[in-house]
């Protein structure tokens, strides 16, 4: 576990909180590898598995994605919290797929020593994930999230809102060897020095306009093309599995009929 520094200004005191020093990182194939077939139909999109990630990513030439927005219901810790910690994130980003890198922000819904415990951050990885201090996450709050990335300043911008509360926040960074060859809408198990981390149960999580009314999420630029994530060739489905295949995780749904929405089920912790 790493010690991080918090403080809680509200209170007028500066406290230490134990987090595991997590990453947000790139999608993690399993030994299958990456997705090498298409499925037949009008929406193009390759079936995969990950130890990590489910949802949806949208495969691009190297240095042509540019935006990536989404939204998505804040999910509930289904039941009792475990006594042993479990953590599940979801986000939206840029890179990751096919690449090294990912520049995301997004929500926790995280098990912490026994307690539902709800946040947000941003990450330019291979930096860590920075917690959000000033968005107060609950349970059932909806979220609006995006990434930019501006050719005339080469920095990315992470922008999020709780919709809920009417509070957001952004920051820009520049990640030096982004490939920007991927955008992604993603419920993943975070992972520390001790590899992928147990998968909190939180249910279902909802992403798009069909639960969140938000119009025009989840959509991307790729290109000079602006388009919801449902209607890009390059699109794949991931689902979540145990490290050696055998168990799933997470379940991604297809791509709603109006190709704006998808859901994530929890199903098992892993590993």
């Amino acid at each position: 576990m790493t010690t991080r520094r918090t403080s809680l200004a509200w209170l007028g005191v500066t406290v230490m909180l134990a987090f595991p020093a997590m990453a947000f990182g790139p999608w993690m194939a399993t030994t299958s590898g990456l997705p090498t077939g298409h499925a037949t139909g009008a929406i193009f999109h390759t079936a995969s598995n990950s130890t990590n990630w489910a949802g949806y990513a949208v495969s691009a030439s190297k240095g042509t994605v540019s935006f990536v927005n989404g939204s998505w219901i804040v999910p509930a810790i289904v039941g009792t919290c475990p006594r042993g910690s479990a953590y599940s994130s979801f986000w939206v980003g840029i890179d990751g797929f096919t690449s090294s890198t990912v520049e995301q922000t997004g929500t926790d819904s995280d098990c912490i020593h026994g307690s539902a415990t709800y946040y947000a951050w941003y990450e330019f990885y291979p930096a860590a994930s920075v917690r959000i201090s000033s968005l107060t996450i609950s349970a059932g709050d909806t979220i609006v999230a995006s990434v930019t990335y501006s050719a005339s300043t080469a920095k990315f911008t992470t922008a999020i809102t709780d919709m809920t509360t009417g509070k957001s926040f952004s920051t820009s960074g520049t990640v030096s060897t982004a490939a920007r060859s991927s955008a992604e809408w993603i419920a993943e198990a975070p992972s520390s020095s001790r590899g992928i981390l147990p998968l909190a149960n939180f249910g279902t999580v909802q992403f798009g306009f069909d639960s969140t009314a938000v119009p025009s999420t989840c959509s991307a630029t790729i290109g000079t093309t602006t388009g919801l994530f449902g209607s890009f060739s390059g699109l794949n489905s991931i689902n979540m599995v145990s490290t050696h295949g055998a168990k799933l995780k997470a379940s991604t749904s297809a791509v709603s009929t109006d190709l704006s929405s998808f859901s994530v089920t929890w199903k098992s912790r892993g590993p």
